[in-house]
């Protein structure tokens, strides 16, 4: 009986034993699975036919770049608001929106029987001045004669200058206003005026329609000169000490991605934005007429050329989103390991490549037959999976 208990004892505890050991044997081989999952190696004839060779970085002098993000402005002299200074209701404009206009051209005829009264104070002021310059002769010529009093004369020449003061702001406000000069000076009172363009340029608002009232305040038009564009970038703060004035960028515009532009870094603004951006104005380095105001930029600013340790492009690899590199294994002929790295600059049919810590020191590498081998890695995973 003792011996049937002693039996029993022992085959539950190889029982309860056997689980455990089985779980344990099967997580060794995931774990010299995963320690083999970036490690391959080519047989002499694979090695071959693949065409592999390897050596160690490359010091290259690659551009640094800054990406950023803007838009195509308009500088604040190029894009005009019109109003009307005294106001007056609308009786005459043909403008549309997407119009060319010439500096000089009428954009509206306004009209306002407040501009009568203006015309009547020149015109009266005007006839008084002339009155006045004849005074003045008169009482100089007299003064020479000593017939008068020099008390007279000096009251002469001080309404002559009152006049002319008076005449000259009259005048400005016949300007401003928009009445015809010429004609006034003619005698002709008019109760209309002309709202002419300052700029030449495309009309891109327009605020009136015939017999609208519009006040001093009211924009009227709106018109761009579009032949001085420039490129407005936002830049991060931490990126700012690379950007320098007179560095090359190089820009896509949103609705033509296919063509890119020149322009050059021309301003950097001092203050950082409360999205921790700084401004960066640029200006073109040629004039397009297809840019169009708000265009929406991507553009990378060329920072200058650093020496960086850096790969034949086809060394490096992308695999699922990230970046990698076969490192030669020093202890076999054609093995090689899988390596996870960062890509920095990519130029001239070379990349940056940073490796991570703790890699060894002057590692060589796969730098022809790269893809060759992570499509041999990863068959071989698929193979031993099934």
């Amino acid at each position: 009986m003792k011996n049937i208990v002693s039996g029993l004892v022992l085959f539950l505890v190889i029982a309860a034993c056997k689980p455990g050991s089985e779980k344990e044997a099967a997580e060794a081989r995931g774990e010299h699975a995963a320690e083999e999952t970036n490690h391959v190696e080519l047989t002499a004839a694979q090695y071959e036919t693949a065409g592999v060779e390897t050596g160690g970085f490359s010091v290259r002098k690659l551009s640094g770049t800054v990406a950023a993000n803007g838009v195509i402005d308009i500088p604040p002299q190029n894009l005009v608001s019109i109003s009307a200074p005294l106001g007056g209701f609308v009786r005459k404009s043909e403008l549309l929106q997407g119009m060319k206009v010439q500096k000089g051209e009428v954009l509206a005829v306004i009209e306002n029987p407040d501009f009568i009264p203006i015309q009547q104070d020149y015109l009266e002021t005007r006839s008084k001045l002339e009155f006045a310059e004849q005074e003045y002769q008169r009482q100089s010529d007299l003064s020479k004669e000593n017939v008068n009093a020099q008390k007279a004369l000096q009251q002469s020449a001080s309404e002559l200058k009152m006049l002319r003061a008076r005449l000259a702001g009259l005048k400005e406000r016949v300007r401003t206003a928009g009445v015809d000069l010429a004609g006034l000076e003619k005698g002709n009172i008019t109760s209309v005026a002309s709202i002419r363009s300052p700029i030449a340029g495309s009309v891109t608002v327009v605020n009136v329609n015939l017999g609208k009232y519009v006040n001093p305040t009211d924009v009227m038009f709106e018109i761009v000169d579009t032949d001085h564009l420039h490129v407005e970038l936002s830049v991060f703060e931490q990126d700012i000490p690379k950007v320098k004035l007179g560095q090359l960028v190089r820009f896509r515009v949103s609705n033509n991605p296919a063509q890119e532009d020149l322009a050059k870094v021309y301003l950097i603004n001092q203050k950082i934005n409360d999205d921790r951006t700084v401004r960066v104005h640029c200006h073109l380095e040629r004039e397009d007429n297809n840019l169009l105001p708000q265009n929406f930029v991507k553009a990378i600013i060329e920072t200058g050329a650093n020496p960086v340790n850096a790969l034949p492009d086809e060394a490096v690899v992308d695999f699922e989103g990230k970046s990698y590199v076969f490192v030669k294994d020093p202890k076999g002929e054609r093995s090689f390991d899988m390596v996870e790295v960062t890509k920095g600059i990519s130029e001239n049919g070379f990349t940056e490549v940073k490796m991570p810590a703790g890699a060894a020191e002057s590692p060589q590498f796969v730098l022809k037959g790269a893809y060759t081998l992570l499509s041999k890695l990863k068959n071989s995973e698929e193979e031993e999976g099934h």
